[in-house]
């Protein structure tokens, strides 16, 4: 008897959890975020693909994005001037860049001992426009902004994201939740995992920055588009040469297969098997 009345109590419960399990869940913060957070958009960029390459042209309008836009916020800190060189800037002009830069070097009077600045130099790091991280949150409605060098690598989508972020600012929609609208201080955003960004809209509006003569209209999407180009060359400056190395790889493997088919063949052709 007492067998039975563990086993119906035990049938019970699980036919509590099975009804548990599919009556619909309430609207909670995470529920509604899955439901308005949108994925990347698509778009595409020379990098695509096994063969695909950096535009030098391209990857210096979305270093100059990120000068005049995104550098008030953002680090690069894994990121020196001299390796501008990659994007193809001479040794003459890096040295204007360094020098010329808004935020300098952080370094000590040799006389006094107190703490001061210099100009940078092609072989500094981008300095950070932040001394710490508690003057990075206080300007930035409690947000410290991330540093942007691997950016490209460390969100899932990459440039995808980046790029659809910058140009995903938007009004909150008529049937978001009241719990999930914007606050004070935040920007609505639905290709942020959260929905809303500390982040106001950084590119604004056609025309922000001024592109040289010769070079695309300077729209919220082409700027978009160009400075997340600059953001994969910054967290993969090496991918020309590691695409170069594996098609030739490829070629190798191809070759060396063909004699091993054509050994094969001269050598065992004959024999039995």
């Amino acid at each position: 008897m007492i067998r039975i009345i563990a086993f119906l109590g035990g049938l019970g419960f699980v036919a509590a959890l099975l009804v548990a399990a599919l009556m619909p869940r309430e609207a909670t913060e995470k529920s509604v975020s899955e439901r308005f957070h949108k994925e990347p958009k698509e778009v595409s960029f020379t990098t695509d693909g096994p063969l695909g390459k950096f535009d030098h042209a391209q990857l210096q309008r979305g270093f100059q994005v990120y000068k005049e836009v995104c550098s008030a916020c953002h680090s690069l800190r894994l990121v020196s001037f001299g390796d501008l060189t990659g994007i193809g800037y001479t040794p003459g002009q890096i040295k204007t860049i360094a020098a010329e830069w808004t935020q300098e070097q952080p370094t000590i009077n040799p006389d006094t001992g107190e703490a001061a600045t210099r100009k940078n130099l092609p072989s500094d790091k981008f300095p950070p426009p932040f001394a710490n991280e508690t003057a990075a949150r206080a300007a930035n409605n409690n947000a410290a902004p991330p540093d942007l060098s691997l950016m490209a690598k460390a969100r899932e989508g990459g440039p995808a994201y980046i790029y659809s972020l910058l140009t995903g600012f938007q009004d909150p929609p008529a049937n978001l939740p009241k719990d999930s609208l914007p606050g004070p201080g935040l920007h609505y955003n639905p290709y942020f995992a959260n929905l809303n960004l500390s982040m106001a809209p950084p590119l604004v509006s056609d025309g922000q920055v001024t592109y040289g003569e010769g070079s695309p209209k300077p729209t919220v999407d082409q700027m978009a588009k160009d400075v997340s180009t600059f953001l994969i060359w910054t967290a993969e400056p090496k991918l020309e040469q590691r695409h170069r190395a594996g098609i030739a790889a490829i070629v190798f493997l191809l070759i060396f297969a063909g004699l091993c088919w054509g050994s094969y063949q001269a050598i065992w052709a004959n024999k039995e098997h």
